[in-house]
């Protein structure tokens, strides 16, 4: 059971559409798999999933229609003990999870209409369809929260785990850093800014007077490399705190059709037309236009980071409070500085360094200030920053003075894992459970049938 007891969906994200391919022949399948208390599980809860994860690429292990079981059972006994107990799941949080789901699966069928045409059903309808579910799964995870969120680990727990690891099954770690950044981006001058607006009020007269689309000037001429080749397209939700607030909320203000005067945001400045508008759901598309960055403006950030610097290395400011009043990257800022991994770990490896930090990795050492050097980000932005070695390490074998916080992670997942798994021990009798032959081989499944029999004589 441990290979699933921290997720109560295998999967990423649990299945929110249908496909509608071969639905007569699902419908004809279907059946009720498995009953837990008076809550049931379908076998096109497990098909549709199972087919949906296919469809998106994903790999399956050999036996996913049995841990997909085993995990809905899971999420049904953790629901119905949620409910006894009764923990509180608002209204609030149940829309903001399906306002998110709906976000993703717009994302991964390439936008609105083909979810809704997968579907065969409107956004709404979807949303209706997987109310229940949802609350069923935010009653769950809070049930899981409540079971495991006092668990604690010591030092000498993690210190009998560590002993007990065979030396030949320790594990290998490559160099290791954390780095730590104060970012100044370069900022356009004047006229460098005005030319892109002026860009942009030219695009809106060429496209009003019909001599262009909007949909050609946004792939020959934005700057966003996220919705260039797609005309400029982009959906989003008026609660996606990712998008800029003006942008956002000009974006609403538009009818159909309506181009926006120049706006800016964070990103630069833009034109917005707005394609059409369902309830907080909106589809736009933009044309952006960065002002050009000279090296005039980055020798200015430059310039700035070097009055900083100076203070850090005569010890007047700290640099969590230099992060704190001077850094303007907004992934950083709020991780005291950290960069971070695709994974989101503050630990890096030599690979999960950028080019521009692959000089300065070579001639600093830990707890030294880099001067403050040029860089591009990933969304193209120019600028410049300083960056601060917190630790390193070099290749080894895993050991206790080294990975301390990696092994006692470890130490605390497992034992929250023995703790939930004495939990559904103790729980599992106490329902009703019945399964279908077709999913009887399944051994977690047996198990759980086996201590309802028992408890039931």
């Amino acid at each position: 059971m441990k290979q699933f007891i921290f997720v109560v969906v295998l999967f990423a994200m649990s299945s929110l559409v249908t496909a509608q391919v071969g639905q007569s022949k699902k419908v004809l399948a279907d059946k009720i798999i498995a009953v837990i208390g008076d809550k049931i599980v379908l076998k096109s809860d497990i098909t549709n999933t199972i087919e949906d994860e296919k469809r998106q690429g994903r790999e399956l292990p050999p036996d996913a229609g049995c841990v997909l079981l085993q995990q809905m059972m899971v999420r049904k006994a953790l629901m119905l003990q949620a409910q006894k107990d009764s923990l509180p799941v608002s209204d609030e949080e149940i829309e903001a999870e399906l306002d998110q789901r709906i976000r993703y699966y717009i994302s991964a069928y390439g936008g609105k209409d083909a979810l809704e045409q997968i579907a065969g059903k409107s956004i709404y309808q979807i949303k209706e369809d997987n109310r229940i579910a949802i609350k069923e799964q935010k009653l769950s995870e809070a049930m899981q929260r409540s079971i495991i969120e006092n668990v604690r680990i010591t030092p000498t727990e993690v210190r009998d785990y560590f002993e007990k690891i065979p030396t030949d099954s320790l594990r290998f770690y490559e160099t290791e850093l954390e780095i730590k950044q104060v970012v100044a981006y370069a900022k356009a001058s004047r006229e460098l800014e005005k030319y892109a607006q002026d860009e942009l009020a030219e695009y809106k007269r060429q496209i009003e007077s019909g001599t262009t689309s909007f949909d050609r000037v946004a792939k020959m001429y934005s700057d966003d490399p996220g919705t260039k080749e797609a005309g400029g397209r982009f959906e989003f939700n008026r609660n996606d705190k990712s998008v800029d607030g003006t942008f956002s909320s000009t974006a609403f203000a538009l009818k159909e059709g309506q181009i926006s005067r120049v706006v800016k945001s964070k990103f630069g400045y833009h034109i917005i037309q707005l394609v059409s508008r369902t309830g907080d759901d909106v589809v736009v598309r933009h044309i952006l236009k960065i002002p050009q960055i000279t090296d005039k403006e980055v020798n200015d950030a430059i310039a700035k980071l070097d009055t900083i610097r100076a203070k850090l290395v005569t010890n007047a400011m700290s640099f969590g409070e230099a992060v704190d009043k001077y850094s303007e990257d907004e992934n950083s800022k709020f991780t005291a500085g950290s960069i971070t991994n695709p994974q989101g770990s503050p630990y890096l490896t030599i690979q999960d360094l950028d080019k521009s930090l692959l000089p300065v990795y070579n001639e600093l050492k830990v707890g030294e200030y880099s001067k403050p050097v040029p860089f591009t980000d990933e969304r193209g932005r120019k600028g410049a920053r300083i960056v601060y070695i917190q630790s390193k390490t070099e290749p080894h074998r895993e050991n206790l003075k080294d990975d301390y916080n990696k092994i006692a992670q470890r130490v605390l997942e497992e034992k929250k894992g023995e703790i939930l798994n004495n939990w559904f021990k103790t729980k599992m009798p106490t329902y009703y459970i019945s399964v279908d032959e077709e999913f009887r081989q399944c051994s977690e499944v047996n198990k759980w049938l086996a201590l309802s029999a028992n408890n039931a004589k």
